[in-house]
């Protein structure tokens, strides 16, 4: 079975399968859509295939370990957007339920961006439930940190350097000051909750269009070892959950720390735009963390405390900020 491109008349296949028996009674139960002009779907249960997978499906499982996320899994060859399938049909799946596929090219970006995302990614997206508001803006903060905490869980077991991959505020990931990853979380209010979908794009295996975690893992290691999506993926839900556990009980204060050693900006002098009048005046401040609302808190050269947003489309970090005074 395989998904081939898709127009309006191509069907989307998709693989379901369970951790346990009660994730896999839920999968036979699911009526899953797609967006209305991405063509029609057809569901098999794994492993009711007739070929292999590109994605181990078994070896992910087995080494998932968490009670709640990756249990209930949805995998593709190709689809238009992993997120998109996690979003049309939140409320059909269990939190913590995801979505991934060997290549998408109808991918989601910040300020809707689409990104178009070849095979070697590791592409995702899931469900989170979040009750209280006020906490949303972080939770693409832990979905990072979880990432770059997965990544030095897979160096650890298997006896390998660690690699420098580091947070870019708010939702890059970057290696050796590339970028290698993103992530996208978009939520939707009702019955009183967050209904928070979450996207990653990590590149794991393909050296384009910048690098990959294989390719620098080359770079310090002669052994036979190369990193795989099902040891990436497992780790980061293994991860996550623990991070996440702690996020919605405490709130993000005991994570920030781990957060900072993570992120590339303490201590970073930026350039800001911060309008006067009619006239955008550009100043130089230096970043001090994260605010008490998720922004960038930053301190001018006569020690005043501000605020700074991303200006909304801009690639380029240190033109790329918006001051605001607290």
């Amino acid at each position: 079975m395989a998904a081939s491109a898709m127009d309006g008349n191509s069907s989307c296949a998709l693989v379901l399968c369970g951790k346990s028996s009660a994730e896999l009674e839920i999968a036979k139960t699911l009526k899953l859509k797609l967006p209305d002009d991405d063509g029609k779907l057809s569901v098999t249960l794994h492993p009711d295939i007739h070929k292999p997978e590109s994605f181990d499906i078994g070896l992910f499982m087995n080494s998932l370990s968490t009670r709640q996320f990756g249990r209930l899994f949805i995998w593709s060859q190709q689809l238009p957007s992993t997120h998109d399938i996690i979003s049309q049909n939140f409320h059909e799946l269990p939190i913590g339920s995801v979505c991934m596929a060997d290549v998408q090219f109808k991918g989601r970006g910040r300020s809707k961006n689409v990104w178009e995302s070849p095979k070697g990614c590791l592409m995702f997206s899931f469900t989170i439930l979040v009750e209280d508001g006020r906490i949303v803006p972080f939770l693409q903060y832990v979905v990072s940190l979880a990432i770059t905490e997965a990544i030095k869980d897979v160096c650890h077991k298997n006896g390998l350097p660690m690699l420098g991959v580091k947070i870019k505020w708010p939702n890059d990931l970057y290696l050796n000051d590339l970028k290698v990853g993103g992530i996208l979380c978009t939520s939707t209010y009702r019955s009183k909750k967050f209904n928070v979908s979450a996207g990653i794009g990590l590149n794991i295996d393909n050296e384009n269009p910048t690098t990959c975690l294989n390719s620098a893992l080359r770079e310090y290691y002669s052994g036979s070892y190369k990193f795989t999506r099902e040891d990436v993926l497992a780790a980061f839900f293994n991860k996550f959950e623990k991070l996440c556990d702690i996020f919605i009980q405490q709130g993000f204060q005991p994570l920030e720390q781990l957060y900072y050693e993570s992120w590339l900006h303490s201590g970073q002098r930026v350039i800001v735009q911060e309008k006067n009048d009619d006239q955008v005046v550009e100043n130089v401040v230096t970043i001090q963390g994260l605010s008490s609302s998720g922004f960038l808190s930053a301190v001018s050269y006569d020690n005043e405390v501000c605020e700074l947003h991303p200006d909304g489309n801009s690639f380029d970090f240190f033109k790329g900020l918006v001051k605001r005074k607290l």
